[in-house]
């Protein structure tokens, strides 16, 4: 998976309606705004829809295919990339950058069962072999 250093110079953190959209071009991988609108989870107006999308576009987390005068979207960035880069950042702005004490934090806030740790430890050993 390679990110390219441009990207990651320019990428921001989502707002909550961005991330809403890019979960559907995620889902979908391209579509036009007419597509995207029956995926999200509340009802936005098409107007609201598109200006999104095109700041999307201005931020470069999605490009477009033309089609006479509409178009289609399509992500730049994959899931695995934004989640890679959110995850980093929320683990240095809330975990002085140790993903020990991330983890420790869900541990102890109980989101993570006893189970989910064992399969997460399965996980390390295997990265080590």
């Amino acid at each position: 998976m390679a990110i390219s250093f441009f990207i990651l110079v320019i990428m921001k953190k989502l707002t909550e309606r961005e991330e809403e959209i890019m979960q559907v071009l995620w889902k979908l991988e391209k579509a036009f705004v007419k597509d995207i609108i029956p995926h999200l989870p509340q009802e936005y107006h098409y107007n609201t829809v598109s200006t999104v999308v095109r700041l999307l576009e201005t931020k470069g987390f999605i490009t477009h295919e033309a089609f006479g005068n509409t178009h289609q979207y399509l992500p730049k960035i994959t899931k695995q990339e934004y989640s890679s880069f959110y995850m980093k950042s929320a683990s240095k702005r809330f975990f002085n950058n140790s993903y020990k004490s991330m983890l420790s934090f869900f541990a102890n806030e109980e989101k993570i069962s006893p189970e989910e740790l064992e399969e997460i430890l399965k996980l390390i050993e295997n990265k080590k072999k």
